[in-house]
């Protein structure tokens, strides 16, 4: 859709920016990762840990554990720490641990955690995810969290997007969910 294309001229700079891509990224089977920053950088870097867990993969003729998966993102990140800005929030289940989710930040740092949040709309909803989480949610529970987080960003940061994009990832497999702008939550008048 057209208008969710915003096409600006900054000192003869031209800059694209959509408000519907799809930051959700599956770096394997059952792992995924969100990106933040510069989306040129992001998307070599997840290109670039799809190869690398694909050749694992075969390697080691099992899926890649997780933590492999946001160690390589890490790695990547962190040896181009100059010229790289993005971030990412390394998700998935693996046989080994379970559901995990892992932060790599600018620059490489890479943290374990039970929820995180990146992005330049996370600023904005800190308070909603310290109030909110809890641990052991539901699916159900999961989703309106992760849909109502995602709404407050997108409801004051104007460069967080239009649509939620959702992965549900289980033991069992993978589920892609998607909310379109019209069907968000409101929170105060946008």
């Amino acid at each position: 859709n057209i208008t969710d294309v915003l096409n600006c001229n900054i000192s003869g700079v031209k800059y694209v920016s959509s408000k519907t891509i799809n930051k959700v990224i599956q770096v394997h089977d059952r792992i995924f990762c969100c990106m933040a920053g510069s989306l040129a950088d992001a998307q070599a870097v997840t290109k670039a840990a799809k190869s690398h867990l694909s050749f694992h993969s075969v390697q080691m003729e099992t899926p890649p554990l997780v933590i492999a998966a946001a160690s390589v993102l890490k790695d990547l990140c962190y040896k181009s720490k100059e010229e790289l800005q993005a971030g990412f929030i390394t998700a998935g289940w693996d046989r080994k641990k379970g559901p995990q989710v892992y932060i790599v930040a600018l620059g490489g740092m890479l943290i374990s955690q039970p929820v995180t949040i990146g992005g330049s709309g996370s600023t904005y909803i800190y308070g909603y995810v310290d109030a909110k989480y809890k641990p052991n949610m539901s699916r159900e529970e999961c989703l309106q969290f992760a849909t109502n987080a995602l709404a407050l960003a997108m409801g004051r940061d104007n460069v967080s997007g239009g649509v939620a994009h959702l992965v549900v990832i289980t033991e069992k497999g993978v589920e892609h969910v998607v909310v379109p702008g019209d069907k968000l939550p409101k929170f105060h008048d946008e």
